[in-house]
């Protein structure tokens, strides 16, 4: 989908959090951050009776590694006093821009350096800055550690290790002469943003209103010249360096050429490099019950979530690929519910013509064969969709659905195979 132009925004963003929620039709929605997707065993624990108790029994993973609870009741003051004990809430005035991703397999296999860590640094950085909480809630920060999984998913700064030892910063999918070392890369991150913050106050070519840095004109070489003429905060002593001009650019495609390098992350057990075994599952739709949840802590000791709706667990316990099977969870590559993901649609959703995920369930009840990628959704805004090629199915107001240039009655017709997939 396009980026609206910052001359089209009639609104501030209004990305949901915790402290402020989102009026859905099914209840208030409350978003929680998650940087770098990692969520310990015990804060696990504490989302479960959170949804079991104040929301709809369940617990929803979102295309940027963070978590939802829906169905809760606005003004019940104890959403935020369970999830802030369990230090799910750090600065209650960055809430809503804690939005870093980070590659979830890093440090357990592949990759050309090792980002675990560096978004819990970036995290702390970010609340450590007052003027930062003025970031718009869907500006994203991304730590990718050379695969270009997180990179492209198009994050607004974007941090690309091009070995063990230094890595440069992407600006909206587009590479910077700026390189660094990883330790030094929140740091460079951070004055990054600060520079996007600048710019779009000063209100010139339009941006005023902009929500993501490629709705500024020009911000990769004007964020990067204002960092490499003074470091723009950048903490004295941390190495900052510019390529020469003329210098042969790293290995590396951008932007959108990066989608689908090493993009995902497996289901099934996943071999370490230390000689261990780490472990991808998904849940159904990307919706964990209270009971999956507790089943996830009791199976390990911390759970990354991805941006692709799908967990690793880094330390599995040795039972932990069996008793997951039992609570639920997708642990085959091939399983076709890892083909299907849909938008929230009826009852959730006042916009939604079709109750999608009811339809996807009933389909996936009876589905015996390979589906292609399919992002089902209720209207035409096609929330949630997936950044790597898929087909889209678009419900309509008469209960039927829309694929490509043909109407059909119902979602199983509208997978039968019919040619191209792709979007």
């Amino acid at each position: 989908m396009p980026t609206p132009s910052p001359a089209a925004r009639t609104r501030a963003d209004a990305c949901p959090g915790v402290l402020a929620p989102h009026d859905a039709a099914d209840g208030a929605l409350a978003r929680v951050r998650l940087p770098g997707g990692v969520v310990a065993a015990a804060q696990l624990r504490v989302l479960a009776a959170c949804a079991e108790e104040l929301g709809d029994g369940a617990v929803h993973l979102t295309s940027r590694g963070n978590l939802q609870l829906r169905g809760l009741v606005r003004e019940d003051p104890r959403l935020v006093s369970r999830l802030g004990a369990a230090g799910l809430i750090p600065a209650p005035s960055h809430e809503r821009v804690r939005n870093v991703l980070a590659s979830p397999l890093s440090g357990i296999t592949g990759g050309r350096a090792d980002v675990r860590g560096l978004a819990r640094a970036l995290d702390e950085a970010l609340c450590a800055h007052p003027a930062l909480a003025a970031l718009p809630g869907r500006f994203l920060f991304a730590l990718d550690d050379g695969r270009g999984d997180v990179a492209a998913e198009q994050p607004d700064l974007c941090w690309v290790a091009e070995a063990p030892d230094h890595g440069s910063l992407q600006v909206a999918g587009v590479p910077t002469a700026l390189a660094c070392a990883p330790g030094d890369a929140p740091a460079l991150l951070v004055a990054a943003a600060e520079v996007f913050l600048t710019l779009r106050e000063e209100g010139r070519a339009g941006c005023a209103g902009a929500w993501r840095a490629a709705e500024v004109p020009g911000a990769p070489a004007r964020i990067a010249a204002a960092l490499a003429d003074d470091h723009a905060g950048v903490p004295a002593g941390r190495e900052l360096r510019q390529r020469k001009s003329g210098a042969p650019a790293p290995d590396l495609p951008a932007g959108r050429e990066l989608r689908q390098r090493e993009s995902g992350a497996p289901v099934g057990p996943i071999p370490r490099a230390d000689g261990g075994v780490a472990l991808g599952l998904a849940p159904v739709l990307g919706e964990l019950s209270a009971a999956q949840l507790r089943g996830l802590a009791a199976a390990a000791p911390e759970t990354i979530v991805t941006p692709w709706r799908t967990l690793v667990l880094p330390d599995p316990a040795p039972d932990a690929h069996q008793r997951l099977r039992t609570h639920g969870f997708v642990l085959a590559a091939d399983a076709p519910a890892l083909a299907l993901s849909a938008c929230a649609g009826r009852p959730g959703c006042a916009k939604s013509h079709a109750d999608v995920r009811a339809d996807v369930r009933a389909v996936l009840a009876q589905a015996g064969g390979d589906l292609p990628r399919v992002h089902v959704v209720g209207c035409e805004r096609r929330c949630g969709a997936p950044h790597e090629p898929h087909l889209d199915v678009v419900a309509l107001a008469d209960g039927s659905y829309a694929v490509h240039d043909r109407t059909v009655p119902d979602l199983r017709t509208a997978l039968t195979p019919t040619g191209d997939t792709t979007a």
